[in-house]
C-alpha cells in the first residue's frame, strides 16, 4: 500500500475537441436546447432568491431554504418553456450547424476562427 502512494500518478492526455454531434431528431435537439437554457435561467435567477429572508409569518425558515434551489429549477424551467430568453434557440440553431457540417464531411481548408487575409500581413 505504501508503494501505491509513492508512486507518480500517471500523465494525463490532453483533452480531445469535443466529438462532432450524432445525428440526433430535431425534437431531441429542441429538448437538449431548451433544458440547456433552462439550467442557464436557473443559474441567473438562484442569486436573486438568496436574498430573500425565510423568516417572519409566512416564512418558511430552514425548510423553505432546503426547497429554494429546487423551486427556482422549476421556475428556469417554465421560463424557457415559455420561450425563455432566446438563448435555446441560439443553441439549437448552432446544433444543427454543427451536424450539417459533421453530415457534410470535413471541409478542406476549413479551420476555427478568422482567417488571415491572402497577400500580406493584414496593416
Amino acid at each position: 500500500m505504501g508503494d501505491r502512494m509513492t508512486q507518480p500518478l500517471p500523465a494525463l492526455s490532453p483533452l480531445a475537441a469535443p466529438a462532432a454531434p450524432r445525428g440526433g431528431t430535431e425534437a431531441a435537439q429542441r429538448r437538449a436546447a431548451e433544458a440547456f437554457e433552462a439550467q442557464v435561467l436557473g443559474a441567473l435567477l438562484q442569486p436573486m432568491f438568496e436574498t430573500l429572508a425565510t423568516d417572519g409569518p409566512f416564512g418558511g425558515g430552514n425548510a423553505e431554504a432546503q426547497w429554494r434551489p429546487m423551486l427556482v429549477e422549476q421556475f428556469g424551467r417554465a421560463m424557457a418553456k415559455a420561450g425563455g430568453v432566446g438563448l435555446g434557440a441560439a443553441v439549437l440553431a448552432e446544433m444543427q450547424r454543427l451536424q450539417a457540417e459533421a453530415q457534410a464531411g470535413p471541409q478542406v481548408g476549413s479551420q476555427l476562427g478568422p482567417q488571415a487575409p491572402a497577400g500580406g500581413s493584414g496593416r
